[in-house]
């Protein structure tokens, strides 16, 4: 197990700025791609099956799209630190 350097008080608010960048811009997204798919069952009268799969639909890819943001983000920063 190998010792690492301390990080300064500029690195590690550079990291939770970059960890709150992350987050913001995957629930921004995550909610503009579930109100694209789901939306239309909020605005019109369709079937109850077919709301419930657009709402299903629109939670899950709007899901996965937002976590796949916040892995992507922090991924790139840190291959910039190194």
């Amino acid at each position: 197990m190998g010792t690492r350097p301390r990080r300064s008080q500029a690195e590690r608010d550079e990291i939770t700025v970059e960890i709150g960048y992350a987050l913001f811009s995957a629930c921004f997204l995550g909610g503009i791609v579930f109100a694209t798919i789901a939306g239309p069952a909020f605005v019109w009268h369709l079937p109850p099956s077919v709301e419930r799969s657009l709402v299903a639909t629109g939670t899950v890819v709007g899901g996965v799209l937002a976590v796949m943001r916040v892995v992507h983000v922090l991924w790139r920063f840190d291959s910039q630190r190194r």
